[in-house]
């Protein structure tokens, strides 16, 4: 088990259970068709990955439940966006 699921600061970081259970789904299928990580870890488990992009802030639910991706100032984060291929591609 992760260990940020131990504590509460994950939940608290993100809003509740439902949201942070909602948010971890939807960012697990970007990453499953082929959305690029926001973060750099040594791990290639889709799990750890989204974890760390919450921890870190790199990611989190807009107010229509979508994942978005916080404004770091980078030029290319229009890129960051790109979840991948859609369903129909695959």
């Amino acid at each position: 088990m992760l260990e940020e699921f131990k504590e509460e600061e994950i939940v608290n970081k993100v809003g509740g259970r439902f949201k942070l259970s909602s948010l971890i789904q939807k960012r697990m299928v970007a990453l499953n068709r082929g959305a690029r990580p926001l973060v750099e870890i040594p791990s290639k488990n889709p799990m750890e990955i989204v974890v760390k992009e919450i921890m870190d802030d790199k990611i989190y639910l807009d107010s229509s439940g979508e994942v978005a991706i916080a404004d770091d100032g980078s030029p290319d984060g229009a890129i960051l966006e790109d979840a991948g291929p859609s369903l129909d591609d695959l």
